[in-house]
């Protein structure tokens, strides 16, 4: 594809995030924020959670794909590590359109990425939707399984 082509697709990216990032999605009701970071290019959606004080999903546009993630936990202790992986490898078997992985600091991070010309208002509402619901079900026990002592599960 021409590099003139490429950086259209990119444009019209960015606008469709911008409009409907900070329109619609920073207008609901759970949605405490929604920021925008022009020199990386990032924008930033902070939502409220059950299972967590808030979460932010880090929006990231590239010249074909924008990536998405959350940080999700820290990385926990070597005698509970096991008891996590196999969690979110269970979990990444139900999830589309995300994954659970480990960062290169070890935290643990929920991720994913789709091709521009696949971007849509509809596609961009799937993936926050499904960031929402996997923090929203997943947090909670992760964080029982990786800290038994401090969430009270001795």
């Amino acid at each position: 594809m021409p590099v003139a082509d490429l950086e259209a697709r990119r444009a019209a990216a960015h606008a469709l995030l911008a409009r409907h990032l900070e329109g619609p999605v920073a207008a609901a009701a759970w949605v405490q924020h929604v920021e925008h970071d022009p020199t990386i290019p990032r924008w930033y959606v902070r939502y409220g959670c059950e299972g967590r004080d808030a979460a932010t999903i880090y929006f990231d546009l590239h010249q074909r794909s924008l990536h998405y993630e959350v940080y999700f936990l820290p990385a926990p202790s070597p005698a509970t590590e096991l008891d996590c992986l196999r969690f979110l490898l269970t979990c990444n078997h139900r999830l589309y359109g995300a994954r659970f992985s480990i960062g290169p600091d070890g935290d643990y991070y929920l991720t994913g990425r789709i091709a521009l010309e696949h971007l849509d208002e509809t596609e961009l509402d799937r993936v926050i939707g499904v960031l929402y619901d996997a923090t929203e079900r997943w947090f909670p026990p992760l964080v029982r399984t990786a800290y038994p002592r401090a969430a009270g599960a001795d």
